[in-house]
């Protein structure tokens, strides 16, 4: 159960071996935050991999905890990926900022070469050091693939982009990167992703009536919790004894529209997850059941689509997921 009293404010967080280690204040959101995420995503373990994106030897199996949102994304990609292929292009490059673990690349490179791209160019960055070594360890196959350049960097998204100007196809920023900066940075890094992305910018973030979340963790690994709504801070203290202590924003469907209407058009913003993830039964308490649900998994898709796109719905969903297009693909076009 989680415990949403107020947890004191703590100078240290716990290492892999628990003894502490010093960092600056978490308070001091606006310098600090980038340097505390980067710590906290480090830290993680080996098992944070398949407890985000599902078993990362089967990527295009979507089981893992967030798999309806996982497969709605991906259905965005894949669709955007194939027209670019039936539109006549021959090359394709991606760009994934905030890539932890370097997933949803993968996907997309191995998807590329599938449809036949004759040259397939690929950055994810990351500013933690630690996810990236996984990203270039898991990719590793990829790399040697004929007409494929996949690189992954370690990087701050709040920094110039090194991409030319309309260089990208597809840009990812996914599963809450933007929730981890300052707000006030926002607009200025939403200039700079549009000024590189000359097809589409997909991106997923939590809204603000989203289920507690314990990023690096199971959420039933969680001992107390605590969000500063006013301050944008989270702290959390996990049952090994772990205390992590960052900035995070919750974002409403209409704020995170007008972050990126003024340089893309929309295409798509809707909800993700309003039910499924609710109705997962859970082995510690529900007892096996042998029965089929495919009936009941239907009915939750036809409620997910019906609601997805419903302003009272939205802002209570898993995650929002934004879809836009460059406004330079529109100039084209006309």
């Amino acid at each position: 159960m989680v415990d949403q009293d107020s947890i004191p404010s703590r100078k240290w967080i716990s290492g892999a071996t628990g003894s502490p280690r010093i960092r600056r204040s978490a308070l001091a959101i606006d310098s600090d935050a980038p340097d505390d995420v980067a710590d906290i995503y480090n830290q993680a373990g080996d098992h944070y991999v398949s407890y985000a994106d599902g078993d990362p030897s089967q990527p295009f199996v979507f089981d893992g905890v967030h798999a309806y949102a996982d497969r709605c994304v991906w259905s965005v990609l894949e669709t955007k990926l194939v027209d670019l292929r039936a539109s006549g292009a021959r090359s394709v490059r991606f760009l994934d900022a905030g890539c932890g673990p370097g997933t949803w690349l993968r996907r997309l490179v191995m998807r590329a070469h599938a449809l036949g791209f004759d040259s397939i160019t690929a950055r994810g960055f990351d500013i933690a050091q630690a996810q990236i070594q996984r990203a270039r360890l898991a990719a590793r196959n990829l790399t040697s693939l004929p007409g494929v350049s996949l690189t992954f960097d370690v990087a701050d998204l709040s920094d110039r982009l090194p991409e030319p100007d309309g260089s990208v196809d597809v840009t990812l920023c996914l599963y809450s990167a933007l929730s981890h900066l300052p707000v006030e940075r926002l607009t200025d890094i939403a200039t700079e992703i549009a000024r590189v992305t000359s097809g589409h910018f997909v991106t997923t973030v939590r809204p603000i009536g989203s289920t507690p979340t314990a990023f690096v963790e199971s959420v039933e690994n969680v001992r107390r919790l605590r969000h500063d709504h006013v301050k944008d801070h989270c702290e959390i203290d996990l049952s090994d004894g772990r205390h992590m202590a960052f900035g995070f924003h919750l974002f409403t469907a209409i704020e995170l529209r007008s972050l990126f209407a003024g340089n893309f058009e929309i295409e798509d913003l809707r909800g993700l997850d309003l039910f499924h993830s609710r109705f997962m039964p859970d082995a510690r308490w529900n007892p096996v059941s042998q029965a089929d649900h495919r009936h009941l998994a239907d009915e939750l898709d036809r409620l997910e689509k019906a609601h997805a796109a419903s302003t009272e719905f939205m802002d209570r969903a898993t995650h929002l997921l934004l879809v836009a297009r460059s406004r330079r693909t529109i100039a084209r076009s006309k």
